[in-house]
């Protein structure tokens, strides 16, 4: 790429020469076995098989090898071997291969070349995970309590309750489990093998360590290889280690190093990537789990939030200690997202204190448990737990499910919408999610000084996406564009050779908007630059270039040359000779007589500036050749057009480097510069922008080079632009650190990584290990933090992550598998729309909570205070009944908490930080509100009932005091039970109708609800408008309203189920109290204006850049 420093490589040497060992030690000396590491003493060493030049450089071999497998050394070294010494190791003959009966013993031994799937979820541990958490537990409780007094009807709703909660998680659960085990395909289903000197087709399952391998263009590579030969070798692992253009693979080349990256060990293929170029046979390092992708598949299927680093428990106690604590805490559901911890802490909190206002309850009655006793006693532990909180949350994150997927991400897991609305830190890939994935033509410089640039292109196949800048000037339209390359030559010269050296193609079929291409993503780009000028390959052929040889690329010369003639059948016409390739491979075989060595200072120079750049640099050059002269090699060629290629593997490439070719690639004249880079997708730089502003700060993890990924990461703005080197401002060594590659980041320790001020902001070359090493570094910082992949390098981290979200087109299915959210457009802007989904969840969350406790706080007041209620016989009487208390709870309360939970996002979500993880769902302000607003209610019902109770209207003559609340009240009603009646039905019309009125006064915590959008409405009807725009909610408080006179006027169902009775004049009472509570809910707001103790100030999270 041009863009670090080039690998520190040797070519393949003789074996070093080490002491005189016996042939008998030999035999017995232990080697590793493929792939594991562990020794075996049955296996000697067969010196024929190793196809070495003679027995001295056999021993010296085998020698080599058995002094580093005594460091510890195997055959996942073996990118550090000569491919002598690998087949030494793995006691294999590169010609020949293994023979059956040796195959069939090590395919027994290592079994079959497959890698096991990530662990799923079975139909009854997704069930048991719908009631793990304290809440469902405590609703069983009390279901089972009610059912124990004969209280059916309570039971009964209370267990449709849950049943609704189980029904709708599993479905949602199981719909998510059903993924398709994505690395089985990713594996090869056949393969070529050379078994006992002949060629093979087998089943890619049956490989073993030591087969001899070939592989060909669009092969699926079976398995990890060590490349024996190869030519023109190249090969598309973005989905492994996340590079954006296919690697060039070289069997010769040898690394001194063996601590390198994945991407830089290119003697080496690995488990599912694909062959995009060349031939070649390598020989199988390792298969199954021991395979790259198979070590992948083992993080997945270690389970989430595992740490990597977690000590191994010593003693059978011990592990049975820990059992035991992760079984509770499962069961008890403290181990999900923090809203999940939250409220299952909360719940058992509610239990607490349930059983302690029982306790309180039967305290008052010195512990004589009669029965109504215990029936009260459970009614005030009933009145503390919302019972329809549960079945609210499911249904509001469901409905938040489906507006997310109109928004293309699909939740997998209900959990993570709520999750990704906290987040402090998205750490993203940089190929095919912040990038497109595909190369484009960025910048040209010609011979003569001429720039070109291609800006704003959104659609790398399209010739007509982005704008053309020449020299200062913008083509804008067609006839600029005809008119710049009539007058350049040079630029013609240019576009000719691109096009023509070039064996890609790029179509727009008939009715389609979209073009398609085919072939190397540079060829590609540069063909699409070309038909920007009108001069594609099509057009030039019929314009009479006809075509009369090839010398292909090859990765030993790093340079491609065509031969063309000026006019189709026409010989006596001169040709041309049209080469590209990379500028040091060029660069020796130019012109010297019309090149100045300044000149080639300058190219050299403007090179490196584009590298700079992070652009892949591609050198164009071309020269006159006599057209007869080539005739006869083009005699030979193929009907497309490429050269004929005979004999083995080793004699093509003797014959892509001979004399013609020599002598053809001499005496070129330089044309210009191309560079090539991946473009960052048009949505991203916004998206990042936003997630800025929302308080996230996004990271760049990528495979890529680090110069590349420096350059994506400032042009989307994840890290400022570098100042002007002419302003004389320097660059402070926090900002250098933002940048770091992944092999100095991961020879820090922890405790260094977590001294340093800042996490880096771009980390380039990484490893799935480094990726998953970051997220514990973030968790170790008290950071939310998202991973955003499609790759399958990706896998591990989005495991491992917080919330993990896979790209859904491009993305392998191994990344979807391990995720949370799927991106069906693998747009990164739809994250943005997922964290403001996941805001406004949390918010509504908040919302239908605070509207929840309220109701629960109010009755727990009433309830309690209501023990001094007694009758002539000193029988506490209930302010409302059991029926009455269920009833709000779940029938008022529950839709206008869903209705509150549907509400629409608010204006200033994106743009305050991520609320504090830390502290959750519930903050202080939530806490402070609903301590207010419930004794406030409480306090108005239980004047309520006081007011129509002890009024003594409708009381009979002589009656006062204790008399007025009759006798057995309770239980049934009779005539000296009418005032109790009444008050009941006073208190029950007065809970319900402040619960209606707090429903709206609830949809935001600090502004008026005369007042609530003054962006949008201002005046006197603001508050119609504001009431009306979340019609559910409005719907939901209508019926609300309508419902509660069927409720206390229709007979049997007043007294006999809901034990109260029709009022009249106590409507005055009911009304009265409602003004004041709307008085004193619009007083507090104002308070909390005044002296800004809203949500904007006490919603402090994570800054973006802390972590």
């Amino acid at each position: 790429m041009g863009t670090e420093t080039e690998l520190d490589v040797e070519g393949q040497t003789e074996p070093p020469i080490c002491g005189l060992n016996k042939t008998s030690d030999h035999k017995t000396d232990p080697i590793p076995d493929p792939g594991t590491g562990t020794t075996s003493t049955n296996s000697p060493f067969k010196s024929e098989s190793a196809t070495l030049a003679d027995d001295t450089d056999a021993a010296t071999a085998e020698c080599a090898i058995i002094q580093s497998n005594r460091d510890g050394a195997g055959a996942e070294y073996a990118y550090s071997y000569t491919v002598p010494q690998v087949c030494v190791l793995l006691n294999t003959d590169v010609d020949n291969g293994l023979d059956t009966s040796e195959a069939a013993r090590r395919l027994a031994r290592y079994g079959p070349n497959k890698v096991e799937g990530a662990k799923g979820l079975s139909m009854w541990t997704i069930l048991i995970r719908q009631v793990s958490n304290s809440l469902t537990l405590v609703l069983v409780i009390t279901m089972i309590l009610s059912f124990a007094i004969d209280d059916y009807i309570e039971g009964g709703v209370i267990g449709a309750v849950i049943l609704l909660n189980i029904v709708v998680g599993f479905i949602q659960d199981f719909r998510a489990e059903q993924t398709i085990q994505a690395l089985y395909a990713l594996s090869a289903p056949t393969c070529k093998v050379i078994r006992q000197g002949k060629m093979e087709t087998i089943k890619a399952e049956g490989l073993v360590p030591g087969d001899v391998v070939r592989l060909g263009v669009g092969d699926v590579v079976p398995a990890d290889l060590r490349l024996a030969h190869s030519v023109n070798l190249s090969t598309d692992e973005a989905l492994l280690t996340g590079e954006s253009v296919p690697v060039s693979k070289h069997a010769e080349i040898i690394p001194k190093d063996r601590d390198i990256p994945l991407g830089d060990r290119t003697n080496m293929v690995y488990s599912a990537s694909t062959v995009t170029r060349g031939r070649a046979v390598g020989i199988v390092t390792a298969t199954g789990m021991v395979t790259e992708v198979g070590k992948i598949a083992e993080l997945l299927r270690s389970n989430r939030g595992q740490s990597s680093t977690a000590p191994e428990p010593q003693s059978a106690l011990q592990k049975l200690a820990i059992r035991v604590k992760n079984f509770f805490i499962v069961v008890l559901g403290l181990n999900g997202t923090p809203l999940q911890v939250s409220l299952s802490k909360f719940a058992l909190l509610l239990f607490a204190l349930a059983i302690l206002l029982a306790i309180i309850v039967f305290s008052v009655s010195r512990f004589v448990v009669t029965n109504s006793v215990l029936i009260y006693g459970i009614c005030v532990a009933v009145a503390v737990i919302p019972e329809s909180l549960i079945a609210v949350l499911t249904i509001a994150t469901a409905l938040g499910t489906r507006a997310m997927a109109r928004g293309n991400v699909v939740i997998r897991k209900l959990a993570a919408l709520e999750a990704v609305g906290g987040v402090t830190n998205i750490c993203s890939d940089k190929t095919g999610t912040l990038t497109q994935g595909k190369m484009v033509v960025r910048k040209v410089w010609l011979a003569d000084g001429t720039e070109v640039s291609v800006e704003n292109s959104t659609h790398p196949f399209d010739p007509k996406s982005g704008s053309i800048h020449m020299s200062g000037n913008v083509l804008d339209s067609p006839a600029d564009i005809s008119a710049a390359t009539e007058k350049s030559s040079l630029l013609r010269k240019f576009l000719k050779t691109i096009a023509l050296c070039n064996n890609s193609t790029v179509v727009q079929h008939a009715g389609e908007s979209l073009y398609n291409a085919a072939g190397e993503p540079t060829e590609i780009a540069l063909h699409v630059f070309a038909m920007r000028f009108g001069m594609g390959k099509p057009e030039l052929l019929s314009n009479g270039h006809q075509f009369l040889a090839e010398f292909p690329f090859d990765s030993s010369c790093k340079r491609m040359t065509v031969i063309y003639s000026d006019n189709k059948g026409n010989s006596k016409h001169r040709a041309h000779a049209y080469t590209k390739g990379a500028i040091e491979a060029i660069l020796p075989l130019l012109d010297s007589s019309s090149l100045t060595d300044a000149f080639k200072a300058e190219i050299v120079a403007k090179a490196e500036a584009l590298a700079s750049q992070g652009l892949r640099v591609l050198c164009v050059a071309r020269r006159s050749v006599d057209a007869d002269t080539v005739s006869s090699s083009a005699d030979s060629s193929t009907e497309d057009g490429t050269a004929t290629i005979t004999g083995s593997i080793t004699d093509e490439k003797a014959s892509a480097t001979g004399a013609d070719r020599s002598s053809t690639e001499t005496k070129l004249t330089f044309i210009g510069l191309a560079g090539l880079y991946d473009p960052p997708r048009p949505e991203s730089a916004d998206a990042v922008r936003k997630c800025r502003e929302a308080g996230v700060q996004v990271h760049m993890l990528t495979g890529d080079h680090v110069k590349t990924a420096t350059t994506i990461a400032r042009e989307i703005g994840i890290i400022d632009q570098l100042p002007n080197p002419t302003s004389g401002v320097t660059v402070s060594s926090e900002k250098q650190a933002e940048i770091m590659l992944a092999s100095a980041f991961d020879k820090l320790s922890d405790e260094e990584i977590d001294n340093m001020p800042n996490l880096p902001l771009v980390l380039a070359r990484c490893s799935p290990a480094t990726k998953v090493r970051m997220v514990e570094a973030m968790h170790r910082r008290k950071a939310f933090c998202v991973m955003t992949g499609d790759g399958v390098n990706d896998s591990p981290a989005l495991k491992k992550s917080d919330v993990g979200i896979a790209m859904g087109l491009n993305g392998s299915d191994v990344a979807k598998e391990a995720a949370d959210m799927v991106l069906t457009d693998d747009n990164f802007a739809s994250i943005v729309t997922a964290i403001e989904e996941g805001r406004r969840l949390f918010d509504n969350i908040q919302k239908f909570l605070l509207h929840l406790l309220i109701s629960n706080i109010a009755q727990v007041i009433l309830l309690l205070l209501g023990l001094a209620f007694k009758d002539s016989t000193g029988v506490s009487v209930f302010p409302l009944s059991p029926l009455e208390i269920l009833w709000a709870n779940l029938v008022t309360s529950s839709f206008l908490a869903l209705g509150l939970g549907l509400e629409p996002v608010q204006a200033d979500a994106m743009q305050r930080p991520p609320h504090d993880n830390r502290v959750g769902i519930f903050t202080r302000e939530l806490i402070i509100d609903k301590f207010v607003y419930g004794t406030a209610m409480g306090a108005l019902c239980l004047a309520s009932f006081t007011a129509v109770a002890y009024s003594g209207i409708n009381a009979p003559a002589g009656l006062s005091g204790p008399a007025l609340l009759g006798h057995m009240c309770n239980d049934e009603y009779t005539s000296a039970c009418d005032i109790v009646f009444r008050a009941r039905a006073s208190t029950f019309a007065t809970l319900t109708f402040l619960l209606l009125v707090t429903a709206w006064e609830a949809k935001h915590f600090t502004r008026s609800l005369f007042n609530m959008h003054p962006e949008r409405w201002t005046g006197i009807t603001s508050i119609v408008w504001t009431v009306w725009e979340n019609k559910f909610l409005f719907g939901a408080v209508s019926a609300g309203f309508v419902i509660a006179f069927p409720v206390i006027y229709l007979p049997v169902v007043n007294r006999t189920v809901f034990k109260h009775g029709p009022i009249t004049w106590e409507w005055g009472v009911v009304m009265a109290t409602v003004v004041m509570y709307i008085a004193i809910v619009e007083s507090w707001k104002c308070v909390k204006r005044r002296f800004k103790l809203g949500a904007t100030a006490s919603r402090v999270g994570v800054k973006a850049g802390e972590a």
